[in-house]
């Protein structure tokens, strides 16, 4: 049978109401009295019910993370799992639990999002950018409802957003390059409608014109290993040779390092090679490449701190980057 809130506030001799507040975390209650009827609750393994705690005050304690998910997505995006994983520490420690719903590839988010605000079935929403819709955009702001998108939508919209500043992370590999002493440099790109990819190739575009310099080229590959080695391949086949490439994601440089192999040149003396983010790939490629580095779990913490505020203060607009990108130097490129 199970313990009773009577039972609980009979053995620590408070009343009824008392040991309510202590569930509550009420400021009211001293704190020698919260641990004696704390210490009681585990003593008789007394559990509050949550979902009733949660109907009074009328709230669900539950924040839904909405996504699309899809075979080998763990390969193609780990990152998404290092922010649901910093979301999750921030939300556990205010006492909420992460939901994860997928939308369908031909699911319009806006109306899974209408359907929990209208079951009433999470308190915010956070949004992976791989589910983000100009319908939601419509809906969200216009009911005032919590949310936070991860990654900066690519239209105008009064969406909460956060975002570290790829154009940063561009400009931040290409000035290394250049301080290396590296002129000659290539890009080598994800697709042509990745935003994350467009926003580095931004930095870089920004950094060559302020030093007047050229690219040897910009190509775009399907961020794959074995096409990003066939377009690297190309680079070095053209007919301006590269002193170093910069490749957008992991993927990229492993294709691309394996290109440079192939064609018998030496890393960082023939060519200097940087990528982006140290996962999931750096730690394996020979020689470790030089990389920006975004901790994508912070991300995940400040998207959840944000959220929380917002639940708080709904009106609140939450537009910034955040998580500043770090150089972690290796070898290949050369010592400055």
């Amino acid at each position: 049978m199970s313990i009773t809130i009577k039972e609980v506030a009979k053995e620590a001799g408070v009343s009824i109401s008392t040991v309510s507040k202590v569930i509550n975390k009420s400021p009211t209650i001293s704190q020698e009295t919260a641990k004696r009827v704390e210490d009681v609750m585990k003593k008789l393994h007394y559990y509050p019910n949550l979902r009733a705690k949660n109907f009074a005050q009328k709230s669900t304690k539950n924040i839904i993370f909405m996504t699309r998910l899809q075979k080998d997505v763990a390969f193609m995006n780990p990152h998404m799992f290092e922010i649901m994983c910093g979301a999750q520490k921030t939300l556990a420690a205010k006492g909420y639990n992460l939901s994860v719903l997928s939308i369908d590839s031909d699911a319009e988010p806006a109306d899974e999002a209408e359907k929990i605000i209208a079951q009433k079935s999470a308190d915010g929403l956070i949004i992976h950018g791989s589910a983000t819709s100009k319908g939601l955009s419509l809906l969200l702001p216009g009911l005032n409802f919590p949310h936070i998108i991860i990654g900066k939508p690519d239209f105008e919209s009064q969406l909460c957003w956060i975002d570290t500043n790829n154009c940063l992370s561009g400009e931040i590999a290409t000035n290394h390059l250049c301080n290396c002493g590296y002129q000659n440099i290539a890009f080598l790109c994800g697709h042509e409608e990745d935003q994350i990819s467009a926003h580095r190739l931004q930095g870089f575009r920004n950094v060559m014109r302020e030093k007047e310099l050229t690219p040897v080229c910009v190509r775009y590959t399907d961020s794959s290993k074995d096409a990003s080695c066939v377009v690297m391949s190309e680079v070095l086949s053209g007919e301006k040779m590269p002193d170093a490439v910069i490749c957008e994601n992991n993927s990229i440089a492993l294709g691309s390092l394996k290109a440079i192999h192939d064609f018998g040149l030496r890393i960082p003396e023939d060519i200097g090679v940087i990528t982006f983010d140290n996962y999931p790939f750096s730690m394996i490629m020979d020689p470790p490449p030089t990389v920006v580095n975004i901790d994508v779990y912070d991300m995940g913490l400040q998207a959840a701190s944000m959220l929380i505020r917002k639940i708080k203060n709904p009106s609140l607009q939450v537009q910034i980057y955040t998580t500043l990108p770090e150089l972690i130097v290796r070898g290949s490129t050369v010592n400055i």
